[in-house]
């Protein structure tokens, strides 16, 4: 029986993501009493097989997020191609397709810090344009804890703009930000 989750953990990223995404999980304990769901920013029409390679990273469970499943304790969860993917009550919700371009990681934020609060956690890696900033505004203004990529970054403009606008707690590596989830985790408990 899985318990929820202490906190969700909104990650999101674009060009340069995958590569940051797989060095957060090497660096994850898998007993965090955390959920991680990744957003990423795939071609529509394109099959996406990001849940198997992020799988390779950790022991936690690896799933495509779908409508209505309930969001676990020790879990990893991965959006699907041309989705925008909400949080509300420890559940998923899908919409398809896409409401809007290149904000998914902005929509999955907004709706943690609207589900989770204080116990919302938003992280934003390599990527283009500004996607996850607003997120990351609501996130901070709900109390929760925000990160951005520092210049290990491959493409720079998403963890950049998040930290431009003021709304980010740490700037780490993607494996300097798994250390301080482990720490903000065992302080929770």
């Amino acid at each position: 029986m899985s318990l929820a989750p202490n906190y969700i953990v909104g990650i999101g990223g674009s060009a340069g993501g995958l590569i940051a995404f797989k060095d957060l999980l090497d660096c994850l304990p898998s007993d965090t009493g955390m959920a991680f769901v990744f957003a990423a920013h795939i071609h529509p029409d394109a099959a996406s097989y990001l849940a198997e390679i992020l799988s390779r990273h950790t022991k936690m469970p690896t799933k495509l997020a779908s409508n209505g499943i309930t969001i676990h304790v020790n879990h990893v969860y991965v959006s699907q191609p041309n989705t925008d993917l909400l949080v509300k009550n420890y559940k998923f919700k899908v919409v398809s397709p896409r409401t809007k371009g290149n904000v998914l990681v902005d929509y999955l934020l907004i709706s943690l810090a609207e589900s989770m609060g204080p116990r919302a956690i938003g992280i934003v890696l390599s990527g283009y344009d500004g996607d996850g900033t607003v997120g990351c505004k609501l996130i901070k203004e709900k109390g929760g804890i925000t990160f951005a990529q520092d210049s290990s970054v491959e493409v720079g403009q998403m963890p950049r703009s998040a930290q431009a606008a003021g709304f980010i707690d740490f700037v780490l590596s993607p494996c300097k930000i798994s250390e301080e989830l482990a720490r903000i985790a065992k302080a929770s408990r």
